[in-house]
């Protein structure tokens, strides 16, 4: 209990704020989750995240997490936690609460992988709410003097509630001396039911300065809208 409180107060004090959340362009309001980077170890080969939100049917709130091998772009064994509470939330509420619970029960996950949560990277993209997504980003890391291509390539096919949608990153880094290396990032061929489209909502650099994390944002189709969801695709450049 005493670690649980001891998380809990942490969270509050490190500014666990949470902004407005604007429903993507296009998008039918259904159940929107929210997308937390709750860290990485400090050699950087861990990064944890989470999302959580509230169910648009049964009013519960509920949170997911996931520990991911970064230089494998997978999850770690028994790295993937969700839970949904048995308590209503208000309408405006968050479910903020979900996920302060199932951090309280994943110590020892946090533990074995080294997490720190103050290690949360370099933020070098993002997605702003009601901004337009691009399926093509270009930037310069002034830290680094690498600039980045960054390609989503998405496919869909179905409708209703047949529609799938499979997509994966071609990543470009060019350094000092002009020599591109490129890297497919992700499953071309992977076909996921139910979803409609994808988008790249964040890119942040880990501690290390070479790993790369891309948060995409999901949206999938549902009976009562078109829900939102997060995952990740890591990649960490050889050489």
């Amino acid at each position: 209990m005493r670690a649980k409180g001891f998380l809990l107060r942490f969270l509050l004090l490190a500014g666990f704020s949470v902004p407005v959340l604007l429903v993507p362009p296009g998008v039918r309001a259904g159940d929107v989750a929210r997308f937390q980077n709750l860290g990485f170890s400090p050699d950087a080969r861990a990064f944890l995240f989470a999302q959580y939100g509230v169910s648009e049917k049964s009013s519960l709130p509920y949170a997911e997490l996931y520990a991911v091998d970064v230089a494998a772009n997978r999850f770690f064994p028994a790295g993937v936690r969700s839970a949904t509470y048995d308590n209503p939330v208000e309408p405006g509420e968050t479910g903020v609460g979900a996920l302060f619970n199932l951090l309280g029960e994943s110590v020892e996950l946090i533990r074995t992988r080294r997490i720190d949560h103050t290690l949360t990277g370099r933020l070098v993209y993002i997605l702003l709410d009601g901004a337009e997504p691009k399926h093509e980003l270009e930037f310069r890391d002034f830290q680094t003097g690498l600039r980045y291509r960054i390609a989503l390539i998405q496919s869909s096919r179905g409708a209703g509630a047949e529609v799938q949608a499979a997509f994966h990153l071609r990543v470009g880094i060019e350094g000092p001396a002009g020599r591109t290396a490129t890297y497919t990032v992700g499953l071309p061929d992977h076909w996921r039911r139910a979803v409609k489209r994808y988008r790249i909502k964040q890119v942040t650099l880990a501690p290390d300065n070479r790993s790369l994390v891309f948060v995409i944002e999901r949206e999938e189709l549902d009976g009562s809208g078109d829900n939102i969801r997060y995952m990740v695709e890591t990649l960490k450049p050889s050489g």
